[in-house]
Parts: structure tokens; sequence; C-alpha cells
């Protein structure tokens, strides 16, 4: 037997054989057996020595190795191409897993729906800054020197002399809104506020507000119930009802606590408003002539009135939360309850 026949009968053996787990080792096979420098390209090298009398026999043993060698290929490149066709209809760089979307937190979603109710009154919307001096956070409101506001035990000072502090209210911002605008001014003010307060599930030193102010001509507190009313009822529901009692606030002359309707029990009494069927949400008034005069707006031309709410206390309320620690904790299992109000 011809030696090159012997090297033909292995490497068909070799080739009958061969498998492969990549599509890229399927190109490593094809250098490997039919490039121009690959084994069959070395048979054809070697075919020149070959004797006369074997051309014929060892010719076509190679050609038939080549054959073999090329459909063997091929074939396991097709097999490679037919799994990429089966994935073409999937995106390979989305994740593995779905990714589940987050949610408005419950503070967010009930501050846009009061301030939507606020804007279709024509209020517009103010902001400022959290970190204060003591004019436009006590002075400027008519707090006396001695009102206890002032004190540690209430306010968060930064600096002393002058004093330095983080607002209490956001009454600071209709400070500045009327040191900068003369009436009409019609506004609300939604922002973050700070008390040196005991944390519980009633009282947080961390709460959010939004206050709102109204200056023009002949404004009466007529003009106020009638703001709140319409307020409570977008909020809590049309059968509202809402009652004011009489209070005091050092910026307000005169001033009152506004009351709605138990929107649980509908008035008749429950746990949650202790069985008196009204639940406190806002205090309000008309604005005090000393506040005016120290924005330079004519108290004697110009009359006002002011409101200011929790919006951690209407949420509260709206969504019947007992603890007001929930929503400072991030806890995912608290927040998803609110996925379905988004």
């Amino acid at each position: 037997m011809n030696p090159m026949l012997d090297k033909i009968r292995e490497l068909r053996d070799e080739i009958e054989k061969v498998s492969v787990s990549a599509k890229e080792e399927v190109e490593e096979l094809r250098i490997k057996y039919i490039s121009k420098k690959g084994l069959l390209g070395q048979l054809f090298n070697e075919f020149k020595d070959v004797p006369a009398e074997l051309k014929k026999e060892v010719g076509q043993a190679i050609n038939e190795l080549k054959e073999l060698a090329v459909n063997k290929i091929n074939e396991l490149k097709d097999s490679f191409e037919g799994n990429d066709q089966e994935m073409s209809g999937i995106d390979l760089t989305m994740p593995g897993e779905p990714m589940k979307l987050g949610s408005r937190h419950p503070l967010s979603i009930v501050k846009n729906e009061m301030i939507d109710i606020f804007t279709r009154l024509g209020f517009t919307i103010a902001e400022g800054p959290e970190i204060e001096d003591d004019w436009h956070v006590f002075s400027a409101l008519n707090f006396p020197p001695e009102h206890p506001a002032r004190d540690m035990q209430d306010t968060f000072f930064i600096e002393k002399n002058p004093d330095v502090l983080l607002r209490t209210h956001t009454s600071s911002v209709q400070i500045r809104v009327m040191e900068k605008t003369q009436p009409p001014i019609r506004a609300i003010f939604p922002g973050r506020v700070f008390r040196n307060e005991a944390i519980s599930a009633r009282s947080h030193c961390i709460f959010h507000q939004i206050e709102g102010l109204y200056v023009d001509e002949n404004v009466s507190f007529a003009d106020l119930k009638q703001t709140l009313l319409y307020f409570a009822r977008e909020l809590f529901g049309e059968k509202s009802q809402i009652r004011l009692r009489p209070s005091y606030f050092p910026f307000t002359e005169p001033s009152a606590e506004m009351d709605v309707s138990c929107s649980i029990c509908g008035g008749t009494g429950c746990n949650v408003c202790k069985y008196t069927g009204w639940l406190e949400i806002l205090g309000c008034g008309m604005v005090d002539p000393n506040v005016l005069e120290a924005c330079n707006i004519d108290s004697k031309k110009y009359t006002g009135f002011a409101f200011g709410m929790g919006i951690e206390r209407i949420t509260m309320l709206k969504y019947g939360i007992k603890d007001i620690r929930h929503f400072f904790e991030n806890d995912v299992r608290f927040l998803k309850q609110f996925e379905s109000a988004n």
C-alpha cells in the first residue's frame, strides 16, 4: 500500500469523526483541512512525487477527501446558522429578568393633586430656600421676640447673631413673594420644613407643607371660606363639609382652624375622627396688616387671606395611614401599595 493512500485514509477517518461545539471551531477546521496551507493543500503538494502508475488512484482519492472535507465543514456551518435564525427574534441586549418600574411616593401623589386643585383656581407656584434668616421666618410674620417658636426646642438654628436657621414653615416664601411683587398676588408654596420635635407616630422633625396666599383689593373671609370648601370637596369628595373654628396665629387676624367632615365614616363618627365626625386639616386666616406693611404693601388698600397645611397629615387622612414614620422609611412593602394611585 502506498504511504500517500494511507495518509488519505487516516484523514478521511479523522474528518468523518470530527465534531465542534462552537461556531468559531468550524473556521478553525476549515483552516486546518482545506485552506491553502492546510492538510489537503499539503497532499496536493506531495502529489507530484507519486509514481505515475498510482497518480490516477491517488488523485481520485484526494479529490474525494476534499469533497468530504468541504461537505463536512459546510454541514457544521449550516447547523450554527440555523441556530442564529432561531434566535433572531430575541433581543440579546435585554436583561435576563424583567425590571419592575418604580412609582411616585404617596406624599408626591397627594402634593401634586393638591397643587392641581389650586392651580385650577388661578394660584401660581412659588418656592424658596430651606435655609433662612430670622426676618423671613419670624420677624416679618409678626412673631414677637419672646415667641416660643424661636426657641431651640422648636427651631433648628445653624448660626446665631444673626440668626440662620432651617425654616419651620413655608410662610417664609410668602414674605419673599410679597417683598418682590405688588398685589394682586395669588400663589401657593409647597416645600419641606423642619422643626426640633421628637419623632413619633404623629410627628416628625422633617415634614412637608403647602401654604397659600391671596392678596388683592376687597379680599374677604368669605373668599377664604369658599376657596377652602372647593379644595376640600375636590380632594376628599363632593359631599365633604368644612367648619372653621376660631384660633390664633401671629401672622393672621382673624385666624381659624379648619376641619373637614370625616370621609371614612361620612361624619357619623369613627375611631379615625375620634367619633367627632370631623378631622382637623389646616390653619388659615386674614393676613395681619403688620405682615403686609412689613413687605411694603399698603394694608389700607389691600387685604388678603393665607392658609397652610401639612402634606403628611392630608396623606394620612386620605389613605388611613396611622404612622407618619412610614413616609421616611422607604419600605418597599409600604410604598408598593400606592402603585395604582399613580
